[in-house]
């Protein structure tokens, strides 16, 4: 029988479940994991918590990238704790300055047909070169590390097919706005974009990581590409011929549904303060004058759009009353730039060059001004996510970015004239020397793990009780973020690995007294409206809740990665049957779930007591029976290490 790209590689690694019945559970083997230092310090700590003493995959790796601007001991202590456990448990590290993690793992490791799993939404980023890569909490990573399978419903396939070839001055990022333009944040839940069609032939690899990166913005499971010519071409300008494999559809495969999108035809768009779907044409927008302009992020900082935004700046300066920075996504990248010139365009037009890490998109460092618009390649404009509430944050292509900086109005780049012309190197420069190597098995023991004062032991869900008791603490409602739930930022990210410090920020955007009121009540559930949970894979935005004592989360509907954390945590995630019963539940009502134990086990119908209204309400439960048992447990570190 024909099969897409993602069957073939679901069906090469299925080890348990039913590929022909999506949304049935499917455990799959995992090639490859990555974490990030935001995420990775709970990762490991998880990891240890298993007792598993080396990782078991064909690779994992360890990046430095998120939390670099150290302006106390915290974010330094986490660095060096994740570098030990690296090195004894058998990963590599790569160390603060080597690069983004999605950017250097796409140009040293990855390889197609490979799985992979990363603590970061934006792991898709690998399906640029044919990989099946998703992001995933920081739990379900220590368990692939430690051997265990990487659980999820068997995703429908989506295929964009593209035809035509990009104009000058439009970019990939003008695609992946065009497709969330089309299908929204919510479009792509349980699914896999799979791209294809002769317009792919036309787009380098850089251009496709780009495209299956903000993937993550419409929710899917993940995003992938053929691994062609183009693909190998990239492979051995990394030196990494030997990593190449040819992986394409059948010619007759089947797809549960088809977009279709003219490459030829589009131009260049903007996602619109604050969600990345609210996208318009740059030409529409009109001439708003722009207060910065951040180029960069694991979107869009590979050479390719390094030389392309250099290019444009070439000769000219920087508009008065802007600041632009401009971050290349690894030393690789910033090296050759300073080998080759570009860097110094950039800086003689005014850039201030950031080191090689995430930045400004994650509100670290570089925050706008109050109610300053910043024009950002990145992939994600929640409201506040910049550390400025009131910011207006637009997402755009490097040329767009480019092109607005120097004007110091919004521009479409086509207004400039001719497009620059770049040619990629051949070979890429090939200098490995900031990853670190973990020390043979034999020396493990010599390793001393090392726990700074800041790390505090990540909570723990006891076994679920026969029944459930609880007041609502929070009603929130249609696509709460996860940096709504736990926020980034400059303040906050140092204490990624102090929950109980964390706790405090849970929430205060919606509701700035939500943590007393936690701890008032003793214990909650919160109320939230469709696509809960949306944005990143940080699993913090359930273990801070369950900290504060949050016991269910009912909504109209959630995020993928999100609903598995809330299980892997211990908290119930439920829907409402009938979305209309959202509007009658009000904060501080008291709820009950009777008999929930008995229910789970048997996977019987709950139904939601609302004993200050009287009223009764059914809920469903999209849990396969793996996930039930791990709420009964009290979570999957209780489930699987077997302390239930």
């Amino acid at each position: 029988m024909p099969k897409n790209i993602t069957e073939k590689i679901i069906a090469a690694h299925l080890l348990e479940g039913d590929m022909g019945t999506p949304g049935s559970d499917i455990a799959l083997r995992i090639d490859q994991t990555l974490t990030q230092d935001a995420t990775g310090t709970m990762a490991y700590l998880e990891f240890e918590a298993m007792g598993v003493p080396r990782v078991k995959t064909e690779l994992s790796v360890a990046y430095i990238d998120h939390n670099t601007l150290q302006s106390g001991f915290m974010n330094a202590d986490d660095h060096k704790f994740i570098r030990s456990c690296a090195r004894k448990h058998g990963l590599q590290f790569s160390r603060p300055g080597n690069g983004i993690c999605h950017q250097v793992h796409l140009e040293r490791f990855g390889k197609p047909g490979k799985t992979l799993i990363g603590s970061d939404s934006h792991t898709p980023t690998g399906g640029g070169i044919g990989m099946l890569a998703m992001g995933a909490g920081g739990l379900d990573v220590a368990v692939a590390m430690g051997g265990g399978a990487y659980h999820i419903p068997m995703p429908k396939v989506t295929l964009v097919r593209l035809k035509g070839s990009l104009q000058p001055w439009v970019a990939a990022k003008d695609v992946i706005l065009e497709v969330l333009r089309l299908l929204h944040v919510k479009g792509g839940v349980n699914r896999v974009m799979e791209y294809g069609g002769p317009g792919v032939l036309g787009l380098r690899v850089p251009e496709r990581a780009t495209i299956t990166n903000m993937g993550a913005e419409l929710g899917a499971t993940t995003s992938v590409f053929p691994s062609d010519e183009v693909t190998r071409a990239f492979l051995a300008a990394q030196g990494r011929a030997a990593d190449w494999t040819a992986l394409a559809a059948d010619e007759d495969a089947l797809y549960d549904a088809v977009v279709e999108i003219d490459l030829s035809r589009l131009e260049p768009l903007a996602a619109c303060p604050h969600m990345p779907d609210n996208v318009k044409k740059v030409r529409e927008i009109g001439q708003i004058k722009v207060d910065q302009v951040c180029i960069g992020s694991c979107t869009n900082s590979s050479l390719q759009d390094m030389l392309q935004v250099a290019a444009i700046l070439r000769g000219k300066t920087v508009a008065p009353g802007v600041s632009l920075s401009i971050a290349p996504g690894s030393k690789q990248v910033l090296t050759m730039l300073a080998q080759n010139g570009a860097l110094a365009c950039m800086v003689a037009a005014g850039a201030r060059i950031l080191e090689s890490a995430c930045g400004p998109c994650i509100g670290m460092g570089q925050s706008p001004q109050s109610g300053g618009v910043s024009l950002r390649t990145f992939n994600r404009n929640f409201e506040g996510r910049s550390g400025t509430a009131d910011g207006q944050i637009y997402l755009v292509s490097p040329e767009t970015a480019a092109a607005s900086a120097l004007t110091g109005v919004f521009t479409d780049p086509r207004e400039l004239g001719a497009a620059p012309k770049i040619t990629l190197p051949a070979q890429f420069l090939v200098e490995d020397n900031m990853i670190e190597p973990p020390v043979p098995e034999s020396e493990m023991d010599t390793v001393e793990i090392a726990y700074g004062p800041n790390i505090k032991p990540f909570p723990l869900a006891e076994p679920l009780p026969e029944s459930l008791a609880a007041q609502v603490v929070l009603k929130v409602g249609d696509n709460i973020t996860t940096d709504h739930i736990m926020p980034a930022g400059a303040k906050i990210l140092p204490y990624r690995s102090n929950i109980p410090y964390l706790s405090q920020f849970c929430f205060a955007q919606c509701d700035e007294n939500f943590a007393r009121h936690c701890k008032d009540a003793g214990k909650g559930v919160i109320i939230g409206g469709t696509n809960y949970g949306q944005g990143s894979s940080r699993e913090h935005a359930a273990l801070v809740p369950l900290h504060l004592g949050i016991k269910a989360v009912v909504t109209q509907s959630f995020a993928r990665i999100h609903a598995a954390n809330l299980v892997n945590a211990g908290i119930l995630p439920f829907t409402f049957a009938d979305a209309a019963d959202y509007a009658k539940i009000d904060v501080r009502d008291d709820l009950a779930l009777e008999n929930i134990r008995e229910a789970l086990q048997n996977g019987t119908p709950v139904s939601l007591k609302n004993n200050t209204k009287h009223e009764s309400y059914a809920l469903r439960y999209d849990l396969s029976a793996r996930q039930r048992k791990i709420l009964l447990a009290g979570g999957l570190l209780n489930y699987t290490t077997g302390k239930e």
